[in-house]
């Protein structure tokens, strides 16, 4: 494991990279709206959920896959990616934040993604760069779980302590459930978050928002 392996994914992943995550919230939005998540306990039950069994460890199944394919296959790999999506605004989330990775690693580091969901995005990214899978992993699956609990610290609200802390606690979680995903294959995708998944579905016609999903 290299230093600059290690920064390169800190700076693909630092909520500063340009694919605008901070405008997405995963249903969290509608999750809080409508009081199922009230509290820093509440919501570190529906971020472990998702980590563990939702949307944070189908992400690394399918960026694994992504970095262990070959060429000719990436397109199978997208279009599954694209497939399991549960709304509209899941795959909205996953195609403009995956096109957006694409555009400015192709700028600055010379690769030819073209254009891709964003776990396929980044495992493509990671493998032209000879970056070690399970280090991409655990650090994809930790700004995942970041950029919830910065949304919900916002519409909570939450104390920026509390969300720190919070954090920190799934770190382990974090760490476990990464390296177990990086061995599955595509046909283990499965996703039993489905209070998550209507969520997603009722923020699309949700009355006033400010996340885009």
């Amino acid at each position: 494991m290299t230093t600059d392996a290690i920064l390169t994914l800190t700076q693909w992943l630092s909520p500063g990279f340009p694919v605008g995550a901070f405008a997405y919230s995963h249903g969290l939005e509608t999750a809080i709206e409508t009081g199922a998540i009230t509290s820093v306990d509440d919501l570190e039950t529906w971020v472990t959920d998702l980590i563990s069994q939702g949307g944070g460890r189908s992400d690394i199944i399918i960026l694994s896959s992504a970095y262990h394919a070959n060429p000719h296959a990436i397109h199978q790999v997208d279009e599954t990616a694209r497939a399991f999506a549960a709304s509209a605004e899941r795959l909205l989330e996953t195609e403009q934040q995956g096109a957006a990775f694409c555009r400015t690693v192709d700028a600055v580091w010379g690769t030819e993604l073209g254009g891709c969901t964003y776990p396929v995005a980044v495992g493509r990214a990671a493998c032209a760069q000879a970056i070690p899978l399970e280090l991409t992993a655990q650090m994809y699956l930790h700004a995942f779980a970041a950029n919830l609990i910065s949304a919900a610290v916002r519409l909570v609200p939450l104390g920026q302590t509390e969300g720190q802390a919070l954090l920190a606690k799934l770190a382990p979680l974090i760490g476990a459930t990464a390296q177990a995903a990086v061995s599955a294959q595509l046909h283990d995708l499965h996703s039993h978050c489905f209070a998550a998944d209507i969520a997603a579905m009722q923020h699309e016609v949700q009355y006033s928002k400010v996340f885009r999903t």
